[in-house]
């Protein structure tokens, strides 16, 4: 008698990812190896590195069980705390088809939350969207086309706090894993910022030599640069210098006038968050002090 669709598919593997970072020493490797083969499950994927000027070890894992019955995600991660304890690991284990949940922020610039938008619906980017927060009303209907909850929270010296202390309570209330700043044009408490420590990703654009404040674009076309890109970090107190996940660049000539600069530059912009994020949320970037460890 053959097996029912509903039998085999309770009985069908299914893929995790380790993510790991501790002290490097001798014995890791074999130590988590061991450990997945003793519980029946096959290494499929893994990605190492061990910085030696750190001493610091990272690794990404991606096995599947192959035991039936097999172990759940919460029975392998009961058991693996003993050798994360070994190790001094930090580590977090999660099922390879889970879809994290993702905050946005946004401004008034569309094109990365479009772009973003897209990707998700296209099943390009394993998320789901609870909510999307602005500092503005503009990108409302954008927002509500796709059903996302849109919470408009304007930003005054005055206010700041209590709009900062309502975003954490909204991020709580959706269960948010990461916070997206897609082209969010407000800076960030260095209190908020260090509550989203390692779960804020931001996006802002790079040239050599560095343009800030307004038109960035124009400033650059007026001195002739010759590479444009952008930049997708993890947020910190000191502005647009936290840890890099992602860069893009793009060559361009003087024969660009302003505003096609400024529309490769949203290209870019749209391509290095895009890969910021599916990075983070498929478990590959680690933190290491000021720089980051991603493994594509």
């Amino acid at each position: 008698m053959s097996p029912t669709p509903s039998s085999r598919q309770a009985h069908a593997p299914r893929s995790f990812v380790l993510k790991v970072a501790c002290p490097g020493t001798r014995g890791i490797v074999a130590a988590i190896g061991n450990f997945l083969a003793d519980r029946g499950c096959n290494i499929t994927e893994m990605a190492q590195f061990d910085d030696e000027q750190q001493g610091r070890y990272f690794s990404r894992v991606v096995f599947r069980t192959d035991t039936n019955p097999a172990p759940t995600l919460e029975e392998l991660r009961d058991a693996f705390k003993a050798t994360g304890s070994r190790f001094d690991m930090d580590w977090e284990m999660r099922g390879q088809d889970e879809s994290a949940r993702v905050l946005i922020m946004v401004s008034k610039f569309d094109h990365c939350l479009e772009d973003l938008l897209y990707r998700q619906r296209m099943g390009e980017m394993p998320m789901t969207i609870p909510a999307v927060v602005s500092n503005h009303e503009a990108l409302r209907p954008l927002v509500e086309r796709h059903d996302i909850p849109f919470h408009f929270l304007p930003v005054t010296p005055e206010t700041r706090a209590e709009q900062e202390a309502k975003l954490l309570k909204i991020v709580a209330d959706t269960r948010s894993e990461l916070v997206v700043l897609a082209r969010y044009m407000q800076v960030l408490s260095d209190d908020l910022c260090r509550k989203l420590s390692g779960k804020a990703i931001n996006i802002h654009h790079s040239f050599l030599p560095g343009f800030k404040g307004a038109k960035p674009y124009h400033q650059a076309f007026e001195r002739g640069v010759k590479l444009i890109g952008a930049t997708a970090h993890y947020v910190t107190g000191d502005l647009d210098e936290g840890p890099i996940i992602e860069q893009v660049v793009e060559r361009v000539d003087h024969t660009f006038q302003p505003d096609q600069l400024v529309a490769a530059g949203r290209d870019s912009e749209k391509l290095a968050l895009a890969r910021a994020v599916k990075f983070h949320i498929e478990s590959r970037v680690f933190l290491n002090g000021n720089r980051s460890v991603v493994f594509k």
